[in-house]
């Protein structure tokens, strides 16, 4: 692994909802951009996948009798339109940012390709990608895999509102402990739901570590872009 890795950032919608729990709150998406321009200036090569939950979740709505064909393709609009607003805000902090979205979209975005992904990357600017794998069925922790798989990353940072895996849900279990490290196949085995079994799959395969971490800790989004974040570390 290179001194400074390159890592994708998933971002939850739910997170870049702030308190408010739907929408975009102002403060959060402007501390995580420049959190993400900081750790850009300081050589941090960073993908991003902006989920879409705060806006709309697709398989909420399968389940309440939509198409879910159609529900999935109302998700990936509403992972774009988080994507634009990181795009906007990492570029109002003073750091290059490009949006690559998984469907023709233009002149939104760019249609997702490998090299220019990298050559945004490896330049030092923020690509972030929307739209998931561009298929429906698919999470977006399974478009954030794929990009990984893809781009050669060395990690996938999962940012949550806790400060790692544990083992039992530690909001509702005070005796709830958490791990420092685990494989990825004792995570499944588990069902510890990190991940769904898609985005977890693509990982191991293709060798690609998961760091779990709490992302509204002061400077979390700086650390794990740089790849020293405390952490859940999941191995490959």
């Amino acid at each position: 692994m290179s001194a400074i890795p390159r890592v994708i950032l998933k971002l939850s919608g739910e997170v870049l909802a702030g308190s408010g729990g739907t929408g975009l709150d102002p403060e959060v998406l402007d501390s995580v951009a420049a959190q993400i321009a900081r750790a850009l200036g300081d050589g941090a090569r960073v993908g991003a996948v902006a989920g879409g939950g705060n806006i709309f979740r697709g398989i909420k709505a399968a389940a309440g009798g939509m198409d879910r064909v159609t529900a999935d393709e109302m998700g990936m609009l509403a992972t774009v339109i988080n994507g634009l607003a990181l795009r906007d805000a990492v570029r109002r902090a003073g750091s290059a940012a490009e949006l690559f979205t998984a469907r023709p979209m233009g002149p939104i975005g760019q249609l997702y390709t490998r090299d220019r992904a990298l050559e945004v990357i490896d330049s030092g600017g923020l690509a972030v990608f929307c739209g998931g794998t561009g298929n429906p069925f698919f999470s977006t922790d399974s478009g954030a895999a794929l990009r990984c798989a893809e781009l050669g990353c060395d990690l996938l940072l999962k940012g949550t509102k806790v400060d790692g895996v544990y083992d039992k849900d530690p909001v509702k279990h005070a005796d709830a402990s958490r791990f420092d490290t685990l494989t990825i196949d004792q995570m499944v085995e588990r069902k510890l739901g990190v991940m769904d079994l898609t985005a977890a799959t693509l990982c191991r395969e293709n060798n690609v570590d998961i760091l779990v971490y709490k992302m509204t800790e002061p400077d979390a989004i700086y650390n794990a872009a740089l790849g020293k974040s405390r952490g859940t570390r999941v191995t490959a």
